[in-house]
């Protein structure tokens, strides 16, 4: 069991140039919580960990390896995309259960608080106005509703090809391998949390590409008094 929490409220390194929202929940992969932690705020990004909290104040999930724990109390529900320059999806299987419906319905599309909050979160991407990542098993939260991956070239973890496919995306090979990174315009996808150095750079250029070219709302630059 982790030793200590970690707070999901991670402040930037000197001056905040956005906000990141991470998606998350029990099992998630602890390689890229800790590469998240330490590359965005290092670059002047503050990370909020957000998840859906079941009326709790907070949660504590646990990763994969049972070596961190995150303490969150952004309920998913609550948030705004435009408060967020990007929002990454974090591995393991913790968007597995976070597309889990306590009361579905024939016939409906799934109602999970994650998963109507990443379609608002798409509506937004398609707009322009926001980065969406995902890394190696992540991309099962999208596989939750196929309108969202309908189209798109992306990359995965070997184990959820045949899932992602199923959803409508166009999985990108290089050889006998899915490729390491992918990005169609603004989805930025990941193949394994072994390449997330790469993840998060390539990602947090992308925002900044985007900042240059046609600035995002002004409240992903700004720190919103909680």
């Amino acid at each position: 069991m982790a030793d200590d929490i970690h707070y999901g409220r991670i402040p930037a390194q000197g001056k905040t140039k956005g906000k990141i929202g991470v998606l998350v929940e029990s099992h998630y992969d602890e390689t890229e919580f800790r590469a998240f932690n330490e590359y965005f705020p290092k670059n002047g990004y503050s990370v909020d960990y957000i998840s859906h909290l079941w009326g709790k104040e907070y949660l504590d999930f646990v990763g994969n390896d049972g070596t961190s724990c995150v303490r969150v109390d952004v309920e998913v529900s609550d948030i705004r995309t435009e408060d967020y320059c990007g929002i990454v999806l974090i591995g393991g299987y913790a968007m597995d259960r976070l597309r889990y419906e306590a009361n579905p319905k024939q016939g409906q599309l799934n109602q999970a608080p994650a998963v109507q909050f990443l379609r608002a979160a798409v509506e937004a991407l398609n707009r322009g106005q926001v980065k969406i990542g995902t890394i190696c098993h992540s991309l099962w939260l999208f596989c939750a509703d196929p309108q969202l991956l309908a189209g798109r070239k992306v990359t995965c973890a070997h184990n959820v090809i045949s899932d992602v496919q199923n959803a409508g995306a166009e999985v990108v090979f290089e050889g006998d391998q899915t490729q390491e990174l992918v990005i169609d315009g603004n989805l930025i996808t990941g193949k394994h949390p072994e390449v997330v150095e790469t993840f998060v750079r390539v990602f947090l250029e992308e925002i900044e590409k985007a900042v240059n070219r046609n600035p995002l709302p002004e409240e992903c630059h700004q720190e919103k008094s909680q």
